[in-house]
Parts: structure tokens; sequence; C-alpha cells
């Protein structure tokens, strides 16, 4: 690890924005200095020891001559919303920052764009391209000569087979499979667990039914004597 940090600002107090400083601070050569939000979206002023700034004053308290930053919000709005944050962010002439946790298998020729998160365990094959502003959360599978598009959000135990495509603002679920050489249409929401085997169309949802509780209990049907 350098003995020099880059300086990082966090926007976003979620869940996802205490992760993100705990990989942050931990596998990379950022050191997290603060947090930010919206105006109208700040009620506390600290998180995790940081201050939580106002978003629209970051410019202000840490430059962005000196300060990258990273936005942590996850799929809200089909990722709209982490999508508007960071342009608005880029607006104002910082720089987006990226993770890719050294607890991954990235092949040397897959190319990643900006402001993307990867977390541990993912495999992305040979040839695979990687657009801006994606999240891989952990332990997926993408195949070789596949391409994920801008604002997707994928969570985690996702197999992506070979040549597949996914396209832009896509949110695809736990434990969700594609064959090879799927296309998924911009705007999809990609149920835990569902299967696909064909193309899509845009603005399109899949979802298989959750798993119903059975009429005999746990105990009876384990035989477990009272």
């Amino acid at each position: 690890m350098s003995e020099i940090r880059k300086k990082l600002v966090i926007v976003g107090d979620s869940a996802f924005a205490e992760v993100a400083f705990e990989y942050f601070s931990h596998d990379s050569t950022y050191s997290v200095v603060a947090f930010a939000v919206e105006r109208e979206f700040l009620k506390k002023d600290n998180l995790l020891g940081l201050p939580i700034v106002e978003l629209e004053e970051i410019a202000q308290k840490f430059p962005p001559k000196s300060h990258d930053v990273f936005v942590a919000v996850v799929y809200t709005q089909l990722n709209r919303l982490r999508t508007r944050l960071a342009h608005l962010v880029k607006s104002m002439d910082y720089k987006l920052a990226s993770y890719v946790s050294s607890n991954a298998n990235v092949w040397p020729n897959a190319t990643l764009g900006e402001h993307c998160f990867i977390f541990e365990d993912n495999t992305i094959q040979p040839f695979v391209r990687i657009g801006n502003n994606v999240i891989l959360w952990s332990g997926n599978h993408i195949g070789h000569h596949s391409t994920i598009k801008d604002n997707v959000f994928i969570s985690s135990q996702v197999v992506i087979s070979g040549f597949c495509e996914i396209g832009e603002n896509c949110f695809l679920g736990v434990n969700s499979t594609f064959s090879n050489n799927i296309v998924v249409a911009k705007d999809c929401w990609i149920g835990p667990g569902a299967l696909l085997t064909k193309n899509t169309d845009k603005n399109m949802v899949y979802r298989i039914n959750a798993s119903e509780p059975a009429k005999i209990s746990a105990l009876r049907f384990l035989k477990v004597p009272n």
C-alpha cells in the first residue's frame, strides 16, 4: 500500500456508504475523509467518525484538485439516482473513484469504465467489457466476451455466460443465470433466481415465485421427538 493515500469523499450515508468506507479504507490507495448527501437529506452530521457535509458545498471543504468522489448508492430507481449523482459530481470537476477488490479475479484484457465497484470473489473472464458506473457485489461470474453496459447493478452469485450483453440501467438479482449469447435490453429488472435463455425486450421484469412453506412442520418432517 502506498504511504501517500489519495483523499476520498463518499456520497451517501446508507449501509452501502458504510461498506464502501470499509473497502476503500482497508483495500485501496484511498483515505476516506468525509461523507456527503444532498442538502434536503442531511439528517445527521457524522458517520463512522467522519463528517457528513452538504453535497452542494463539498467543493468548498474538499476541493476537487485534492479529492476524488465515489457515489455509494445502490439500484434505487433502476440505478438512476446513482447515475444522476455521479454526473452531478463529475460536473463539479471531481474525478470519480473506482474500487476493485484485491480478491477479485479480473483478466488482464478485461476493460472497466469509470466509477465501478467490484467486490471480492468476482471472476471477470477474458475480453469482458464493463461500462461506467457499474456495481458487482460479491461472487459473480462474468463470462468471456460479455459486455456489461453503463449504470448496471449486479448483486451476488450471478452467472453471466459467454458473449452476453447486459443493457444500461439493469438490475440482476441474486443467483440469476444467463445462458450464452443472451442480450438483456436496457432497464430490465431480473429477479433472484431467474434463468434467462432468450433475449429480452427493454423495460421488462423477470421473476420466479418465492418458495411456499410446506404444510408439515420442520420438526415433524425431520422426525424430531417432542
